[in-house]
């Protein structure tokens, strides 16, 4: 029986709704199982009970949430699965894979809903506890293409308005402008495999894949 790899590292998915980053953490998540690692795949908010619950407040289309409001229950999912999920699986060893994190809110509340973006990374850390992805993956792509790509119903988030979602994607750029080290991305437009190609690239440079 093979032995598994113990190796703790955390990885987030980013980028607007219709960037394919779930369907490249899924990929991510096969390749790295295939070369021994333990692996857990996670997603935000979500991935916990109370997470859950969370999720389905603020995706719901017939609720009406402030911004603020809206703000503080992103920040309470994630202090629930980093408490709960990510920090208990990264002291086992796993690489801990998030379909979204910080990051998200960073550029949909802080840049897409014009919230304060120093307060908006104050609660950030305050709700992950100090704890920062060793990558980010941010899946760049048009609008356009984006939209081409989403099912025919939209939840609340989706709902909003293109102009809405061009402070989102600004907003994540300018995220990867600042912090190059860790945030690499990559060119969401072009077909899957040709996507997780860079992403195995970029992966190879820091984990052994062999």
């Amino acid at each position: 029986m093979p032995k598994v790899k113990k190796f703790p590292y955390f990885i987030t998915f980013e980028g607007i709704d219709g960037c394919g980053k779930t369907t490249q953490a899924m990929m991510t998540y096969k390749l790295l199982s295939s070369c021994g690692y333990q692996v857990k795949l996670l997603r935000e908010p979500g991935s916990t009970m109370v997470s859950e619950k969370i999720r389905d407040i603020l995706l719901n289309k017939r609720l009406s949430i402030t911004d603020l409001s809206e703000l503080f229950l992103y920040e309470a999912a994630r202090a629930e699965i980093v408490s709960r999920e990510i920090a208990p699986l990264l002291d086992r060893g796993f690489v801990v894979l998030c379909d979204r994190f910080y990051d998200s809110t960073t550029a949909y509340q802080g840049y897409g809903r014009k919230l304060d973006i120093r307060m908006v990374k104050t609660l950030n850390r305050a709700a992950v506890n100090g704890l920062v992805p060793n990558l980010t993956l941010l899946f760049d792509i048009d609008l356009e293409t984006a939209a081409t790509r989403g099912g025919p119903k939209k939840d609340r988030l989706e709902s909003q308005s293109s102009q809405f979602f061009r402070r989102v994607r600004a907003g994540f750029l300018e995220i990867a402008r600042k912090e190059r080290r860790r945030v690499k991305v990559v060119d969401a437009s072009r077909p899957i495999e040709t996507v997780f190609d860079d992403v195995r690239k970029i992966l190879a440079r820091k984990i052994d894949l062999k």
